[in-house]
Order: C-alpha cells, then sequence, then structure tokens
C-alpha cells in the first residue's frame, strides 16, 4: 500500500469513529480527563478537537499525536490527511510540536563560527566520530556562506566510545572552530589533553529537552528541527526560512 493509500486507510478509522462518537460539541477537558485516567503513566501535553466531528487529537509528551473519540473508547494511531489539500495533519502537527524558540538555546555552549556577514544562522548537533555528521560538514556546511554555525558537540558513547574525548580536545583547544574544522574535514586533532570545563552534560540536557537523539540534528532559525545530513540546497533553503510572526496578544 503506497503512502497515500495509507493515510486514506487513516481517515477512514477517524470518519468511522467519529460516526460512533458523541455527537456532543468541543469537550476537550473531559477528554483529557478520560485519556489521564485509562493511561495514567503517559503523560498528557494536549487534547485538541480535530477538523473531523467527533475525533480528538491527544498529544503525549513529548509529541506523540494518536486520536480518539469523544468517550475515549477507542484509540487509533496513524495519519490523519486532509483530502482536499492531501495534506497529512498529523505530520503538520508533529512538525508544529518540535519547533523550537532558537533564541532560548544556550549557545554560549556551542561552538561559534561566522561565514561572510552570518546573517543566517543554525544550531547542529555533532558527534566527532559520527560518519554523517562528516558528510554533512564536508558536503553542505563547508559551503556555506553568510550564516552562522553553532556546532553543539554531542558524543555518542554508546555508537562512538572515544567521541567525548575527542570533543574535550576539540572544545579545549586554543581555536575551536579551527580545531573543530581540522579533524571534520581533515581528520587531525588537537596534541595533548583536554585542560578545561566543557559543556557536554549540558548539551545533553538539552538534547533530551529537545528531544533529539541523533547526530546530526539541525535547529534553524525558523525553529524547525531536522535530523539527518540533508543536501546543500535543502539546508540553504531552511537557512533562509524565518520564525513565523507570534500572535500580538488582544488587549
Amino acid at each position: 500500500m503506497n503512502p497515500i493509500a495509507k493515510r486514506i486507510a487513516a481517515v477512514s478509522i477517524g470518519l468511522a469513529l467519529a460516526a460512533c462518537a458523541n455527537a456532543a460539541g468541543d469537550n476537550t477537558a473531559s477528554v483529557k480527563a478520560a485519556v489521564e485516567k485509562k493511561f495514567p503513566q503517559r503523560p498528557v501535553a494536549s487534547v485538541r478537537a480535530t477538523p473531523v466531528k467527533g475525533v480528538y487529537e491527544v498529544v503525549f509528551a513529548p509529541k506523540q499525536v494518536v486520536y480518539t473519540d469523544a468517550k475515549v473508547s477507542h484509540i487509533f494511531v496513524g495519519d490523519l490527511v486532509d483530502l482536499t489539500t492531501r495534506t497529512s495533519l498529523t505530520e503538520a502537527r508533529i512538525k508544529e510540536l518540535s519547533r523550537t524558540d532558537f533564541a532560548s538555546l544556550p549557545l554560549d555552549k556551542a561552538i561559534k563560527e561566522v561565514r561572510g556577514n552570518g546573517a543566517r544562522k543554525v544550531a547542529v548537533f555533532s558527534d566527532p566520530d559520527c560518519p554523517f555528521c562528516k558528510k554533512l560538514e564536508r558536503e553542505t556546511i563547508a559551503k556555506l556562506d553568510n550564516v552562522t554555525v553553532y556546532t553543539f558537540l554531542m558524543p555518542l558513547a554508546q555508537l562512538h566510545p572515544d567521541a567525548a574525548r575527542k570533543s574535550a580536545l576539540i572544545w579545549c583547544a586554543a581555536d575551536p572552530v579551527k580545531a573543530w574544522k581540522d579533524w571534520m574535514l581533515d581528520g587531525k586533532l588537537p596534541q595533548g589533553e583536554a585542560q578545561c570545563a566543557t559543556p557536554l552534560a549540558d548539551t545533553a540536557a538539552l538534547a533530551e529537552k529537545l528531544d533529539v537523539s541523533a547526530t546530526p540534528s539541525m535547529v534553524f532559525e525558523s525553529g524547525e528541527l531536522v535530523s539527518g545530513a540533508i543536501d546543500l540546497e535543502s539546508f540553504d533553503a531552511k537557512l533562509n526560512e524565518k520564525p513565523a510572526a507570534k500572535p500580538v496578544a488582544k488587549q
């Protein structure tokens, strides 16, 4: 079954639920209470009505999206698709939940490299022994201009046992930007031992908070979180996206 067909099937399930659901209007508070009662071990981040009458979106923290009827007698997992636009409302919601306020990032705990005017900004979670991180550095980041790149060193010890040592050597170097590029592009590490405090533990905590579990992962200025070594054209396009304007509070 192709992706669209799968999504259409998910919509059909949603419509079936809607037909069986309580015909009452928006009842999110009682739905949330019922979900919390039936799933006491799962923190419920939010509940809201969907465009399908009688079907509610439930977000289990941090960002698992499922759907239920008004009586919480059924739960289903899958894409809710708008057949008019052929877009997945579920994908859009997960993307929205993954957005990060770029200005809130602790950028002082990252290696900062400015290229050109540095106007565009991106934060990259990277492991010095991750092959895909090196691919991203060599084939994408090295070719960018007019950008400020904040690199959060995120050694994944279970996969790369020596990555933490390398991260410390790079962070403690006299010129961390040069040390990072020397290693990622040319395979040359700073000599000696790391003789300074590092932000590695803080970065690990930040990654957990943002639900970043893989490297490379990028947070763009728009707030979008993207994982994987994306190509130069896609990366450059995302750098040009700006954060959505925040709604003005009514007086």
